[in-house]
């Protein structure tokens, strides 16, 4: 079938809004007509190759829609269903099995591999290979054949155009509190960059019942948003220490931080602000082969630990319907962080995320 996609060439360059060739979905696939998609972090650095995915590819992880056709064996869902579109993983492997999807042996094969495990890719144009399966999905498209394992099935009240954001950056920061960290109710979390991942661990912080909630950014604006979403306390990283404003505000360092900027200079402060015991979650993709450098005694008398976090933690079949319930409530307002575009205006959106002029770009498509 014709589906309209947005295509990266090559390094670094615009994305390309095209018709390509999307295959009919096999087994274990679901063929969805996607209704928008979220612009992630994720997004811009591969188009940028920090992660080395095959090109020509369409990208786009943070997908929402609605269920068209399945593949043999299906059975999570099925056609008329609403669904989030989130990573995949192979569900097989011990720590599948373990309930740990997101450390999944071959997540990276599963999501950057830029094909179906067997290497065969359900897109094409003129006979010739675009890769798709990025988080087993490549939503920046109006249609998309998703793994069934990134297929999370929502209630159909649900306002489905907003949900894509769920799928990853939303997902990450909210669960790399509430799943990962989990603060007690009463505790302090310094949480360094205020962009979608950590709005929504800042969101997170306020449900878990965190009494201090730091917000750490350099743009005035988002810290503004930062206290109105949760935040107790901002601090503008560019015009003061951050380390010793954090210390001053909770009497002698957070219990927690997350560090979501993946910035080397940064992730150091994220450390070196906890209090004795303190626990530093990384959740900030860098480029590979990025180091940092941390004191190690600051680490070891202090008892403080940092913990590497992928996707929140989560499980995204329970934690996805769980962050909308959360939201019908009023107490997950995520929806504060988006702006819409149509999806020839890709390029602009993803521009506008670099720039810090959106916190979450979603994508609707034609």
């Amino acid at each position: 079938m014709k589906v309209t996609a947005a295509v990266v060439h090559e390094e670094a360059q615009p994305f390309s809004v095209e018709d390509l060739e999307l295959e009919e979905p096999r087994a274990d696939e679901v063929l969805v007509r996607v209704v928008a998609t979220g612009m992630c972090h994720t997004d811009v650095i591969v188009r940028d190759q920090w992660y080395p995915v095959p090109l020509p590819a369409v990208l786009g992880h943070e997908g929402a829609g609605v269920v068209e056709r399945v593949g043999e064996g299906v059975s999570k869902v099925q056609p008329g269903d609403h669904v989030v579109l989130s990573f995949a993983s192979c569900g097989e492997c011990t720590n599948c099995l373990s309930g740990w999807p997101t450390y999944c042996l071959n997540f990276y094969d599963q999501n950057f591999g830029g094909s179906r495990p067997d290497g065969s890719n359900a897109l094409s144009k003129d006979g010739e290979t675009v890769h798709g399966r990025f988080f087993g999905q490549s939503s920046f498209a109006n249609y998309s054949v998703a793994a069934e394992r990134s297929v999370v099935k929502v209630r159909e009240e649900a306002p489905l155009e907003l949900l894509g954001p769920l799928g990853c950056g939303v997902q990450t920061g909210a669960g790399g509190v509430l799943n990962t960290l989990r603060p007690e109710a009463g505790t302090s979390i310094a949480v360094f960059g205020t962009g979608a991942v950590g709005m929504s661990a800042i969101m997170g912080a306020a449900i878990a019942g965190c009494t201090i909630i730091i917000g750490i950014d350099v743009e005035a604006s988002r810290l503004e948003l930062a206290q109105e979403l949760g935040a107790t306390h901002t601090i503008n990283g560019a015009e003061t220490d951050a380390v010793e404003e954090i210390g001053g505000i909770t009497g002698g360092g957070a219990n927690y931080s997350l560090e979501t900027t993946a910035v080397p200079a940064v992730f150091r402060q994220a450390v070196d602000c906890l209090a004795p015991i303190g626990v530093c979650g990384l959740v900030g993709a860098a480029p590979l082969g990025t180091e940092a450098s941390l004191d190690m005694n600051n680490i070891l008398i202090p008892g403080r630990t940092v913990r590497g976090i992928v996707e929140g933690d989560a499980v995204p079949d329970v934690f996805i319907p769980r962050l909308i319930e959360l939201y019908d409530k009023s107490r997950f307002p995520f929806d504060r962080l988006v702006e819409f575009y149509d999806l020839e205006e890709i390029n602009r959106a993803a521009k506008d995320a670099e720039d810090g002029t959106t916190i979450k770009p979603v994508i609707r498509m034609p």
